[in-house]
């Protein structure tokens, strides 16, 4: 029997390692979905309830499966649909093709209205971007776009008419080489690598030297560490033993070393933890692995007195900064923002390095120190997640989660209020995943994440972390998907977890950015208009055969907790949090507070419950004991 198009198209997928395809129904895809539908082997289709959480699941699958998320759309509307997933991808490296249909020719030769996939993903997928127009081109479309993405970790859009999906496919068939040995990519230095690889260059030897010469002379180093270093948490350990320095994270790469580490200090960031935030503001030294440098406003400013150095396998994206203070000249000249950059493949780089730096007892008041604030921290924590409030402090409900974490766990967390949580209060051991959407911050990520990480992983649990702003638009329909889905994974586990506030508070934003509160009191918030629909997101679940679990006072968390990952499928838990409980920065100084009050007074209704649990939030890093006043 004559294979169609589409029926190659999922051999090549399948090829490739590509188990799962993510799409839904439209016109223009129907052919390949079909041929999805029709197969025994993989790639299996996961049918999603919307375009735009398709997308999402090709990310979370990506981000925990280690290898290409691939989703599927129809042109026009729903292609529009994959932007948000597909930005995500972008900002946060994630390796993502999406196949795009545009719907069949009519009698007059001409395409029916619709808006042009060329113009539309030009930006998003600038690294990748071609339509396949004759069978015979699409063996080779298909290894380049593959490539480029692994290679380039970066989203790539291949434009499949759906006039040439129904085509026969050619016989005798093209002759083919497995992916290993593909045609040239699109893209600079990938033409030796295979898929899912990355390149494998170490830095140069001189600039090695140089390297372990600052940091031999450091006093007080710190090690910043971000999801480029994902495949030498080992070497991050040894070496930052070697230095007796503390490690910060980059929200992307909470799960890259291991938080339970008495030296690893938490992510940086505004929602991140005091003492990583003293860590990078004290050090003499910074050692930064893996890492985009997301939030400089945290970060020694370049020029300063810190030194640096950089290990990544590419060269940073900030580019030229003000003049280095070590080597002085014109002030107008531009240098690199680090005094030295060590371009190349992470993990063999760091086994390079290491044997130049000098062990000792060097900087051992600093690493006391630094273990001293990460404890310091928890016990602020502590206080922090049993302060009253009405009828759930949120905090709680994240620290009595962490405990509970099973050992092989997948996180996904939504952006706000819970990231500050997540980020805080979950311990991250080593075995356990994590992933949020750090570059984009996408509403409603979370859910579709954790979708896409059970079908790259059948055999583990999932938690996903949304509160009730975040899983409306999207994330009640994806429940449906989680009902449809769940036959298929061997661990049926999948937790949501809903922080029902019942409302979408301000303050949110201005709690994580208080220096930019004064700018925010022009216009005073409508209660009425930042309030959800009322639902019960328990029922709900309920009536789709889940297991629905209601908490809604202090004494029930723990149990709730409990009932959900002990249940034998997926399950949706729902907390009444209080609105009214910010996530106060842990570097924001009485000052910022004061200006965050003033801009959240105006126009809130719980405005002064609000300045209440921010200043009782702040007081408990203070307070000398571990009982709160």
């Amino acid at each position: 029997m004559t294979a169609t198009v589409c029926e190659h198209i999922l051999r090549r997928l399948r090829e490739w390692g590509v188990d799962h395809v993510f799409g839904c129904p439209g016109d223009g895809v129907h052919a390949l979905l079909a041929a999805c539908d029709r197969t025994e082997d993989a790639p299996r289709l996961v049918r999603s309830s919307h375009v735009r959480t398709s997308a999402f699941q090709a990310v979370g699958h990506a981000r925990f499966g280690g290898r290409p998320g691939v989703c599927a759309a129809a042109s026009g509307p729903d292609a529009v649909q994959l932007f948000d997933g597909l930005y995500d991808a972008r900002l946060d490296r994630v390796p993502v093709l999406a196949i795009v249909g545009r719907p069949r020719t009519g009698r007059d030769g001409a395409h029916r209205p619709g808006a042009d996939p060329e113009a539309l993903f030009r930006d998003v997928a600038s690294e990748f971007l071609e339509t396949v127009t004759a069978p015979q081109d699409l063996p080779d479309v298909l290894d380049r776009a593959l490539r480029t993405a692994c290679v380039r970790r970066c989203p790539v859009v291949v434009v499949v008419p759906e006039d040439v999906q129904e085509l026969d496919w050619p016989e005798p068939p093209e002759p083919l080489g497995p992916p290993e040995h593909p045609r040239a990519p699109a893209g600079p230095g990938a033409a030796a690598t295979g898929p899912g690889r990355d390149v494998t260059t170490a830095a140069p030897a001189r600039e090695l030297e140089r390297a372990a010469e600052i940091l031999n002379s450091g006093d007080k180093v710190a090690i910043l560490v971000g999801p480029g270093a994902a495949g030498a948490s080992a070497e991050v350990r040894r070496i930052a033993g070697l230095l007796g320095a503390g490690v910060a994270e980059e929200l992307a790469a909470k799960d890259v070393v291991g938080d339970e580490l008495p030296y690893v200090t938490g992510v940086v960031g505004p929602m991140g933890t005091r003492p990583a935030y003293e860590l990078l503001r004290d050090c003499d030294t910074l050692l930064t692995i893996g890492s985009s440098s997301g939030h400089p406003r945290f970060l020694p400013e370049p020029g300063g007195w810190v030194r640096s150095v950089r290990v990544d396998v590419d060269p940073d994206p900030a580019g030229a900064a003000c003049p280095s203070p070590h080597e002085p000249h014109e002030p107008c000249e531009p240098c690199e923002p680090h005094d030295v950059e060590l371009v190349g493949d992470v993990r063999e780089t760091l086994e390079l390095l290491m044997p130049a730096i000098r062990s000792g007892e060097r900087g051992r008041e600093w690493f006391t120190t630094v273990c001293d604030n990460v404890r310091r921290w928890q016990d602020v924590l502590d206080r922090r997640s049993r302060l009253s409030a009405d009828p759930i402090n949120p905090e709680q409900v994240a620290r009595a989660l962490d405990p509970q974490l099973p050992p092989d766990v997948m996180v996904t967390c939504d952006p706000g209020p819970l990231t500050g949580w997540y980020a805080r209060h979950l311990t991250l051991r080593p075995g356990m995943r994590g992933a949020v959407s750090a570059g984009l911050a996408a509403t409603g990520c979370a859910l579709p994440y954790a979708i896409g990480a059970k079908s790259a992983h059948p055999d583990r649990p999932a938690i996903a972390l949304v509160d009730d702003g975040a899983i409306g638009p999207d994330g009640l329909a994806e429940l449906v998907t989680v009902a449809r889905c769940r036959d298929r994974w061997q661990d049926p586990r999948l937790v949501v977890a809903v922080w029902n506030d019942r409302r979408l508070p301000r303050h949110a934003q201005d709690a994580q950015d208080p220096q930019a509160a004064p700018d925010s009191q022009d216009e005073p918030s409508s209660a009425a208009s930042q309030r959800p629909p009322e639902a019960s997101y328990a029922e709900f679940a309920r009536s789709l055969g889940l297991t629905g679990v209601r908490v809604e006072t202090p004494e029930e968390v723990e149990a709730g907790w409990r009932t959900a990952l002990a249940a034998d499928g997926p399950a949706v838990v729902e907390f009444l949090t209080d609105p009214s409980v910010p996530p106060v920065p842990a570097h924001a100084t009485w000052e910022q507070l004061g200006a965050a009050a003033a801009a959240v007074l105006k126009g809130e209704p719980d405005a002064g419950a609000v300045a209440r649990h921010a200043f009782k939030a702040k007081m408990q890093e203070f307070l000398p004991g571990p009982e709160a006043r």
